[in-house]
This record gives structure tokens, sequence and C-alpha cells, in this order.
């Protein structure tokens, strides 16, 4: 019977194609728009993850995601250092600064200032030059894909490429000269601004004066040590907000996802994905079902129990919910994989494929549901009526 079924669906190939395209729209858009929401969340927290050394991020009560930086005073950094239970403490600069380039044109960048002497929240990943190399004077370390976009030098003619920023160039910092000692690889910002690494001191000489300059303060927790019990110590005797490392991440996404119009503006296209796929696939599955009434009057007929009946049509229903969605799937991680060196945020984790696989699964349940209720009530009378 199972073979029979089988049959029966790929006798019609026009059908067969509609309802297997059909769940592949829907699996291919159930798929692709949430692993780009997923990597644009992602990159929300991304500098975060880049500094990965820090249990402990310390800053001001009033930040609400890792960009709203509130500058605190630099002896903050000293009574963090005085908490039982610290191992260390370090102090970070970060802010938007614009660069300068060769051909007069303005770039705002994130400048990040690392602790003149350890370098602590530096980039892992150096494809040129040293980390130390920031000790040398003016000098600067970017990041890979501005220095190649944003901060590329402009082409020599009309239709030429733009030249790459490399090291050796020099570029200006609110007025100041810096000099590039290094290029480094850093997971692209929400914004997709460059990301511009250098030392707190000079950090410090690039940013408008100010009376508070000091944007977080990294902390090591003592080996052994609570993390969640050493936030509570800092908070209670500093009067400032600190959070573990994936308690900030959770911080950052939670305010794009309540304060942004991006989840909404996802969700819309995963539904009407889901609709569209739906009506294609319930449609053309239920024409096919029409289509055979006479066929399965033929096998009741015969004798053939309602139980069987409904097994053929959950069966043609699996299949080609299956040949849908992997489809969908697989269309999906094509369009990622080769999207990997673009602009474009997209990140696939298997909890996207239970998903997704969810969906299709309950698209197929739908369209199996309104096959099977004319399957129920077909009379094998059918079979004689002209």
């Amino acid at each position: 019977m199972n073979h029979i079924a089988l049959k029966m669906l790929m006798g019609d190939k026009g059908k067969y194609l509609g309802i297997v395209m059909g769940l592949t729209f829907a699996s291919l858009i159930m798929t692709q728009q949430p692993a780009i929401f997923i990597g644009l969340m992602a990159r929300s927290y991304s500098f975060i993850s880049d500094v990965g050394l820090p249990d402990i991020w310390v800053m001001d009560p009033k930040v609400q995601f890792i960009d709203d930086i509130k500058p605190m005073q630099e002896t903050e950094l000293y009574r963090v250092r005085g908490i039982t239970g610290v191992e260390w403490a370090m102090p970070l600069y970060k802010g938007l600064l614009k660069a300068r380039l060769t051909d007069g044109a303005f770039q705002t960048c994130n400048v990040v200032g690392l602790d003149d002497t350890t370098l602590i929240g530096g980039p892992a990943v150096m494809l040129e030059g040293k980390l130390s190399d920031l000790r040398r004077s003016d000098g600067v370390i970017v990041d890979i894909d501005g220095a190649s976009e944003k901060l590329a030098k402009p082409a020599a003619t009309p239709d030429g490429k733009k030249t790459p920023l490399k090291v050796g160039d020099s570029l200006e910092l609110n007025d100041r000269r810096a000099i590039v000692v290094g290029l480094a690889k850093v997971t692209r910002t929400f914004q997709s601004q460059p990301v511009i690494y250098t030392t707190y001191s000079r950090a410090k000489s690039y940013a408008p004066v100010e009376r508070k300059m000091l944007s977080f303060v990294l902390v090591k927790a003592k080996p052994g040590q609570d993390k969640a019990e050493l936030v509570k110590r800092i908070v209670a005797i500093t009067g400032l907000e600190a959070y573990t490392q994936d308690d900030f991440k959770k911080l950052t996404y939670s305010y794009f996802l309540k304060n942004t119009g991006i989840p909404i503006n996802f969700g819309i296209t995963i539904a009407l994905g889901f609709i569209v796929g739906t009506a294609i696939a319930g449609q053309t599955f239920y024409n096919f079902t029409l289509e055979n009434l006479r066929q399965f009057g033929v096998l009741k007929a015969m004798g053939a129990s309602n139980g069987i009946l409904l097994r053929m049509i959950l069966l043609q229903a699996v299949v080609v919910g299956s040949i849908g969605y992997g489809l969908g799937v697989g269309i999906a991680a094509l369009f990622g994989f080769l999207m990997r060196h673009s602009i474009l945020a997209f990140k696939m984790p298997w909890q996207l494929l239970v998903f997704s696989g969810g969906g299709v699964g309950l698209i197929c349940v739908m369209v199996a549901l309104i096959s099977i209720m004319k399957v129920i009530r077909l009379e094998p009378a059918i079979v004689f009526k002209s």
C-alpha cells in the first residue's frame, strides 16, 4: 500500500512538484529570515564576544547596551581593584570618533582604548603586525573589513577599485595622526562600522576632552571565586552596575528586541512565508486528493480500511514535507555560505533547523488533515459513477 501511495503521489508530476515547491519556499523563508535575524542579534553583542578574557563588565548603572556609553571617573577603576575576589581590573575606552581619510572624507569609527600595560581587550586574531605594536608612537590596529571597505583609499581612476588600508598608512582621528601598525580580524558590529584599537591613554587624546573618560572596567575573578557573588559585591560597594559576560550579552540583545522594529519586521516575513507555503501546498495537495478520489474509492471497495487510507495520505505528506524541508534548508545554507564574506548577517544554529522543521511539519499536518477528512467521508460507490 505504501508503494501504491508513492506511485499515486509521483504519478502527477505537475502537482507533485507544486507541493514540493510550496513546502520548499516555506522552509526557505522560515530558515533564511530567522538566520539573518539571529545574525543581526549576534552582531549587537559581537564586541563583548571578541573581548573574551574578562569575566565581568563594570559600567555606569544607566547603560542599556554595549554602545550606550555612560563615561565614569577613572577613580572607579581603583575602587573596583580593591574589592575582594578581583584578580585584576583594567580600563577600557569605547567611543565613536570620526576618522579623516586621505581624500578628506570622514568616516565614523568605533575606537577602542586598551590598558597601556597589558593591552587586555585587544583583538584575538591578528592578520598583520602584533598587538604589542600599539605601544609604538601613534600606533593603531584596524579591523580588516574596515580597512578593505569604509577606510580604504579612493580609487585612482573613476572605474577603479579602492585600495585597502595597509600597515604603514595613516589617518586622522580628531586632528591627530594615527599610523596603522596592524590589521586584525574581528566580528562585524551591528552598524558595521570600522573598529580601531589603540592604547587607553592615546584614545583619550583622540577623543574630545571630557571630565569622565572611562567607558568600562574589565574584571577577572580570582580562581574559585563565584562570579555572581562577585557581581553583587561590586554593585554593593561601588554603586556601579556589573554584569557577567553572558548577562551583558543578554542585556544588549534584549534592548534591541524591545526597542527596535527588527523582531516585528522579521516576524511578519516569516509568518507570510508560512501562510504562502501552506496555501500553495494545501491547495495543490487537496486538488491532488480530489483527483485521486476514484482510486481511493477503488481501494475502499476492495476492503481497504480508513486507517490504511489515512496512513497512505500521511506517508505522502511526510515524503513531500521531507523533500521540501531538505531543499529549503539546503538553499538557505548555500545562501549563507555564499554570503559569508559579505556585510550580510547570517547565523544558522541547530535550534533554527528544529524551528523550521516544526513549521514544515505543521504545514504537512494541516494539509494532510484537509485531505483526510475528504477521504473519510468517501463512499466506495463513487467507483461505479460515470
